[in-house]
């Protein structure tokens, strides 16, 4: 785990020898004289037991983000090891937590445009780590082991549990989930799955399930999604506050309370504990399997910390793997990192036998398929209105390595691929640019931007008509690239018919840099795409630069300015991903910009 070797200290709390007595007489001592200046607990919480002088004067200091539910487990932790005088190599640890949603942190690293002020970062699950890591050029992080484990799962009020048939009564995710979007009584409430792991990871898990059934898998999920985004909270501690108060199936006049929550069993856990009698929820464990937050112990910009920060911060993660740590952790509502239940907690969090609480968890989903759920998340809960962009320069004729196939066909194959997940609500348009394609215009319109499920002249259906589209473009023989007057029409084009309450946005895809030597310059394309971006009317621009010859330094020096960014495939059938991942990056950027 990054540079660091293991700290050898014996002294720590939980474990090991403790600290002098004289030293512990100290600390007493000054506990006692606080007591008697006015309470104890305000002493502690002002961290004015923190530790004995000589300790204080060698402590490492150190500073961790930590998802908001594990938080107060981990400061309760951190302020004992403060107390206790843990030590790293000689020197006392001080480790100050802070509670911060995970997909702010991820999205701030990402970004890289500042040095954090944090060595340490816990999240409450690894998929924020991948959207940490971003394309590579953010802060550099070192994952290490999981400190915890919570299961995902279904939550309800009594008297909606009880319609369920719970305890007894078991389901798989598409059953539930099912089952509760035909009821008029039971209304299912959701963390927006852009921003909670509880939501995406729930959301994965119903599309898993789904497919398993069988038939128009797809539509199920996109329809439930649908019921989902209706219903969306910005993150878990919002999503329980639109629970009913009194634990009734409804609060008579209000219908934004919600019956029924995708929730982790530790916030249901936290939410049972401050609840009494009806106000409780009961937790149903779908039967195909319940995913897990594994909240990561992550070092941040390690390779800038000193060596005594790094050692430190291993030394604390070794300390929350402690017995003591782990009592800590549980008595919050946290399991194991194996993920084993306990009976109490699960009680306590509102499950019961023969609910299968302890079942043996489904493997991790991977980043691919949490990437496609989230675009699919994206697409369904706005509806988007794309401009897509495709270069028909010569050398788009070029053979992909490995492939008996051109970059132009591999490209038309994902780019048809990725059409089947948009709704028929969507709009989505082709363009093609390549030299002096239409007279000196570098571009030429093939299908107007309109919803795909509009009947088109001459029938079928507009998602008929450009596929077709897309399956007839061919490499212009002796075309050059001509990326800079193109990308500047068609984000004034996009921009003039610009649909309000849609996710407006251009796609262009280009395997070369700019060749026109006649057009707008790079520097000129920059500064009047900045000049006329609308913040009201928001269109990213979204540059997927495809094959080793395309510039994506170029291409998102362009599409920042936009609120955009610039994207790299080498094999173009990856298209269809990272279209879906500009979607969903672009889109969770445009509507914090609105919010």
């Amino acid at each position: 785990m990054g540079r660091h070797s293991l700290p050898d200290d014996r002294r720590a709390a939980g474990g090991g020898d403790r600290p002098p007595r004289r030293r512990r007489t100290v600390v007493i001592a000054t506990v006692l004289v606080l007591a008697v200046a006015g309470g104890t607990a305000v002493a502690a919480q002002g961290g004015l037991l923190s530790f004995s002088k000589s300790c204080e004067e060698s402590a490492v200091h150190l500073s961790m983000m930590a998802s908001p539910d594990i938080a107060p487990a981990v400061r309760a932790v951190a302020d004992r090891a403060r107390a206790d005088e843990v030590r790293s190599d000689g020197r006392c640890i001080d480790v100050n937590v802070v509670a911060r949603d995970s997909y702010k942190v991820a999205d701030a690293l990402a970004s890289g445009t500042r040095a954090p002020d944090y060595q340490i970062w816990l999240p409450d699950s690894d998929l924020w780590l991948s959207r940490a890591k971003g394309d590579g050029d953010g802060v550099a992080i070192s994952p290490g082991d999981s400190v915890a484990t919570s299961p995902v799962a279904l939550a309800m009020v009594p008297k909606a549990a009880k319609s369920f048939g719970w305890p007894k009564k078991t389901y798989s995710w598409a059953e539930l989930t099912g089952g509760a979007m035909e009821s008029d009584e039971v209304h299912i409430g959701a963390a927006d799955p852009a921003r909670s792991a509880t939501g995406l990871l729930a959301l994965t898990s119903i599309g898993a399930s789904a497919e398993k059934q069988g038939g128009d898998s797809d539509t199920r999920v996109a329809a439930t999604a649908k019921l989902l985004a209706q219903r969306m909270s910005d993150g878990d501690t919002q999503v329980v506050a639109t629970l009913p108060q009194d634990g009734s199936g409804a609060e008579e006049g209000n219908p934004a309370r919600n019956q029924a929550v995708l929730l982790s069993e530790q916030a249901a856990f936290a939410h049972n504990a401050e609840s009494a009698g009806a106000g409780k929820l009961d937790l149903f464990y779908p039967k195909d399997g319940t995913p897990l937050l594994n909240y990561p112990f992550t070092l941040v910009d390690e390779q800038h910390r000193s060596t005594e920060e790094g050692r430190a911060a291993l030394r604390f993660m070794t300390l929350l793997s402690e017995d003591s740590s782990l009592r800590t952790l549980q008595e919050h509502g946290f399991r194991t990192t194996s993920g084993t239940a306990d009976e109490k907690l699960v009680a306590a969090a509102g499950g019961r036998s023969p609910q299968p609480y302890d079942a043996t968890q489904p493997p991790a989903p991977s980043d691919e398929t949490l990437q496609e759920t989230l675009g699919m998340w994206t697409i369904t809960v706005q509806s988007a209105r794309l401009t897509t962009v495709v270069d028909a320069s010569g050398s788009m004729a070029a053979i992909v390595p490995g492939r008996n196939q051109s970059r132009m066909d591999v490209t038309k194959a994902s780019l048809i691929q990725a059409l089947n997940q948009f709704a028929p609500n969507d709009e989505i348009g082709l363009w093609e640019f390549a030299t002096t394609l239409d007279g000196d215009k570098d571009y030429r319109r093939l299908v107007t931007t309109a919803r795909l499920g509009d009947a088109a002249k001459g029938g079928g259906t507009h998602r008929e008509k450009l596929a077709a589209a897309f399956a007839a473009l061919k490499p212009v023989p002796d075309g050059a690239t001509g990326l800079y007057d193109t990308a500047l029409a068609a984000y004034k084009e996009a921009q003039r018919t610009y649909v309000k309450g849609k996710f407006n946005a251009v796609v262009i895809l280009t395997d070369g840099s700019n060749q026109d030597e006649k057009s707008i310059s790079r520097s000129g394309l920059v500064d009047e795409l900045k000049s006329i971006a609308d913040p009201d009317r928001p269109v990213p621009l979204l540059a997927i630069a495809v094959g080793p010859e395309a510039d994506r330094e170029e291409l998102d020096e362009i599409a920042k300015v936009t609120g955009g960014g610039g994207y790299q495939v080498n094999d173009p059938a990856e298209i269809q991903a990272v279209i879906l991942q500009a979607v969903m990056t672009a889109g969770e950027g445009v509507r914090a910009a609105q919010h």
